[in-house]
């Protein structure tokens, strides 16, 4: 009768010891962690269960490292994917774990602007810090390679626009992920373009894209530009614009644009050649291609700054040299090229 009564009193106090052990588990991996502000994260390549539970623990966030253990017991279907975390002060160590598994790790962001060369587009990734950058130093056939682009020169292939990233992720896979914008973004605005246009391919039309986004940033401005220089191309004119020469002079370009630029044998140079430059001379978003493909009506064959960011047209030889007399001969002394940025 001894043993029985000895029997029952170790049963009872083994389930009751074990009735805790579980409440303190439960306890434990659905308490919120104790932190006011979000904690970032790192999950490395290699990490278990137990070495997250050390580094958990290392951080405050769980009382125990094995707790991490009990949560892969429970969820083995659950695998911790690379990333940088923000976990919330809501969080428990459950929906820690259920984070690392999903793989939604922090996105940052970058804004590639319109009328930025490729080149400024990689200095800019350069400059966030957290971009892993094999482009830097490659020639235009490289990145052209390594994006498997269908041209050997990148220039203009990549759609202005703020793109979301992952720590580490690399400049080559924002640029894909760029390059197909526009690749999507040509091919719809091409199909519903207006007719009679002189361009023979899509990439005809993002050239001039490129000339009118570097030419102006006022938007209502664009179609206008757009129509002076096809009304030109039709009339068997030159182009004659600034930024097609600043970018075939390259490191030449010493921020002024002199006789001697003017006189440069490059592709580039529409004071000499006669139609398109080879390629475009910056990446552009969707006005710009808009723009090319559908102009605003004008008569006007020429255009030239008035100094407060927007231009005059004319459509005269005469009105324009009237125009150029006013406004740059005589500058005004806040004179600028780009409107001014409101606030």
């Amino acid at each position: 009768m001894a043993l029985i009564k000895w029997f029952y009193r170790v049963a009872f106090l083994s389930i009751t010891l074990l009735a805790v052990l579980a409440g303190y588990l439960y306890y434990s991996i659905t308490d919120s962690v104790t932190i006011e502000d979000d904690e970032i994260f790192v999950v490395q390549a290699g990490d278990s269960s137990y070495s997250l539970g050390n580094s958990l623990s290392d951080k405050g966030l769980i009382a125990n490292p094995y707790l991490t253990r009990v949560v892969a017991k429970l969820h083995p279907e659950w695998v911790p994917k690379v990333g940088k975390y923000a976990i919330k002060p809501h969080m428990n160590l459950l929906d820690i774990m259920m984070l690392f598994d999903s793989g939604e790790s922090i996105f940052y962001s970058i804004t590639l602007l319109e009328g930025k060369t490729t080149k400024e587009f990689l200095l800019a990734m350069q400059a966030k810090g957290n971009i892993t950058m094999t482009l830097l130093d490659a020639s235009d056939e490289e990145i052209a390679e390594k994006l498997g682009l269908n041209v050997d020169h990148p220039e203009g292939q990549f759609f202005a626009n703020t793109y979301r990233y992952h720590d580490g992720d690399t400049d080559v896979s924002i640029l894909r992920h760029a390059h197909t914008l526009m690749t999507q973004t040509l091919a719809e605005l091409w199909a519903k373009k207006a007719e009679n246009l002189p361009y023979k391919t899509p990439y005809e039309a993002l050239i001039m894209a490129s000339i009118i986004e570097k030419e102006t940033g006022v938007p209502y401005e664009r179609p206008l530009i757009a129509q002076v220089f096809i009304s030109r191309l039709e009339k068997g004119m030159r182009l004659q614009t600034d930024p097609t020469v600043i970018y075939g002079l390259g490191d030449k370009f010493k921020g002024n644009l002199t006789r001697k630029g003017l006189q440069d044998l490059s592709p580039y140079n529409t004071y000499r050649i006669y139609g398109l430059p080879p390629s475009p001379i910056a990446n552009v978003g969707r006005e710009a291609v808009e723009a090319a493909l559908n102009p605003e009506q004008t008569k006007a064959l020429y255009f030239v700054a008035k100094g407060d960011g927007t231009h005059a047209f004319s459509n005269t030889l005469r009105e324009h040299n009237r125009a150029v007399r006013e406004y740059q001969y005589k500058r005004r002394e806040d004179y600028r090229s780009t409107p001014e940025v409101t606030k």
